[in-house]
């Protein structure tokens, strides 16, 4: 499976899922697993969302870079990783 985790962290605002989600619907990608909390007026949210369903006009690269564009339009931080990498940098 080609699963990526995607980050996002920012003053919470109406619609930060929902756009979030509505993009990655709109490219096929499902999610997989997803959690948010909001401690005194920030937003942080953690997915994990399977790629390899990925339109084939899509990449990577694109989705990431259009992920991080999304964030600065709504106010928030996006961070798209790799799995294999996100686990490299985490492992103890």
């Amino acid at each position: 499976m080609n699963r990526v985790i995607i980050t996002v962290v920012g003053k919470d605002t109406v619609g930060i899922i929902a756009k979030i989600c509505t993009y990655l619907a709109e490219h096929g990608l499902n999610i997989l697993d997803i959690s948010q909390t909001i401690v005194q007026g920030f937003f942080n949210m953690m997915m994990i969302v399977d790629m390899s369903s990925l339109k084939e006009e899509d990449s990577f690269q694109a989705i990431a870079g259009d992920l991080e564009a999304l964030g600065k339009d709504i106010g928030v931080v996006i961070k798209c990783q790799r799995e294999e990498i996100f686990d490299s940098m985490h492992r103890l």
